[in-house]
């Protein structure tokens, strides 16, 4: 199924409006009494909108195999919601909600049951709900349907804006110490407005867990203070990316002489060799699992198997929505899902994962801490920078390429005719040896920039 932007900014609210009714009349079972779940004042829980977003960009291929499509749905929402409630509890040091209590948990931010319920909301909605709710949304006026979410979002981006506010004007009332300033007093008490008070009021009303003591801070990272990349923080993480993201590219260089005989890049940009699919991967095993690094080697394998397969048909899936493009195939392997993934990668993956946690991770963790903080710090953003301009240009390249190769469109402007010049078919053919164009008609394109 084919989505405009328009449908799916209506059904984004939809289903945000669905999830928040869900979580309030099962709060209101439970306790007896009805009160707002949400993040936000107005009755929309975004959460189950971004879970809808998910299933429509990457799961309608596998509506073929609804056991697939099942376990896709549970994998994506499920990882989505434990980015927001890791994200969330960074944000304010409380846990937002908590399955601690509930069998097959996570941390306490995802457990088994909600993640079946997710993969049973996957299915209901691509083949029930999305047909029946886009003909509701098709007799809205289209002039009026585009009115009205004018006018919705901005009330959302309001709502947001104040609710996030309060959340952080919290936290640094419960950070400041007895001590502080007469003048920061008088600040605080300002900004605590009749506003603030309300909203914070129903936040704590309605997540009951952010009464709970804040989350104290792992003792590595005290300990650690001062060095260059203390704990598990954004240098330390950023850092790990750029050496997986080498690394990667050279094992698999050497897996392709090996196994094919020739030399090949797998870089993922046009200038070094830098493979982002395991800089990222490397990023995500380790923000996920890091404190469950101790957990048995079975664990791990079982986790860094589910999780890497995920992320690689996530991967899959987005190259080719966005740049047209096919970076990789195993259709002719056996045990593949629609050529984006196969299961011995996915066995490759998990043992990645246990290599990387148990025995890779301490070393570089080590190493990193004993970088001195000035010189660590200025390599790491040049590197960031170089990065940020290297992923730019390897966007444009590649647009250019798959615009030449399916369009044979000429340079409409400077940027273009340089970006020709610079990276003609040869070079990227050289680059990318496995690259292929996916033609307009046949790809993946869930999401349409068409007018409704």
């Amino acid at each position: 199924m084919y989505y405009t932007i328009y449908q799916m900014l209506w059904l984004f609210l939809i289903y945000s409006f669905f999830g928040w009714v869900g979580e309030t009349t099962l709060f209101a079972l439970r306790k007896g009494h009805l009160h707002n779940r949400g993040f936000l004042s107005l009755p929309f829980s975004p959460i189950y909108g971004c879970g809808w977003v998910l299933f429509a960009l990457f799961l309608p291929e596998l509506k073929a195999v609804p056991f697939y499509l099942f376990l896709g749905g549970m994998i994506l929402a499920t990882g989505l919601e434990l980015f927001t409630g890791i994200a969330l509890e960074h944000l304010t040091g409380r846990k937002w909600w908590d399955y601690s209590d509930q069998r097959f948990q996570f941390e306490g931010h995802i457990c088994l049951p909600y993640a079946l319920l997710w993969g049973v909301a996957a299915l209901v909605c691509l083949f029930l709900t999305d047909r029946m709710l886009l003909t509701l949304v098709s007799l809205i006026p289209v002039l009026a349907g585009q009115v009205l979410l004018a006018v919705i979002y901005t009330l959302l981006a309001v709502d947001f804006v104040v609710s996030i506010t309060t959340v952080l004007h919290v936290r640094l009332s419960m950070r400041l110490p007895q001590e502080m300033s007469q003048r920061m007093r008088q600040f605080t008490t300002r900004l605590d407005n009749t506003l603030t008070r309300a909203v914070r009021r129903r936040i704590h009303s309605a997540y009951p867990t952010l009464n709970k003591p804040q989350t104290a801070a792992p003792a590595e990272e005290e300990a650690g203070q001062g060095c260059f990349a203390p704990g598990l923080c954004f240098a330390k993480l950023a850092t790990l990316f750029f050496i997986a993201s080498f690394l990667g590219a050279m094992i698999e260089m050497v897996f392709c002489r090996i196994t094919g005989g020739t030399w090949m890049s797998r870089s993922s940009v046009v200038w070094g060799q830098f493979s982002i699919v395991w800089g990222l991967g490397a990023t995500l095993f380790t923000a996920v699992l890091y404190r469950h690094r101790h957990s048995s080697d079975a664990n791990v394998f079982l986790l860094g198997t589910v999780l890497g397969g995920a992320y690689e048909y996530i991967c899959s899936v987005f190259t080719e929505i966005v740049f047209g493009t096919v970076f990789w195939d195993y259709s002719h392997m056996p045990f593949n899902l629609g050529g984006r993934i196969n299961l011995l990668y996915c066995f490759f993956w998990g043992i990645a994962a246990v290599v990387w946690l148990k025995h890779l991770y301490p070393i570089f963790s080590a190493s990193i801490e004993r970088i001195p903080l000035r010189i660590g710090s200025l390599v790491l953003w040049v590197l960031i920078g170089f990065m940020v301009i290297d992923i730019a240009v390897t966007s444009l390249a590649l647009f250019r390429y798959t615009q030449r190769q399916s369009a044979g469109e000429a340079a409409a402007n400077p940027v273009f005719q340089w970006v020709d010049q610079c990276f003609p078919d040869e070079r990227i053919e050289h680059r990318y040896p496995n690259l292929s164009v996916v033609p307009a008609e046949v790809c993946l394109g869930h999401v349409r920039s068409a007018k409704p």
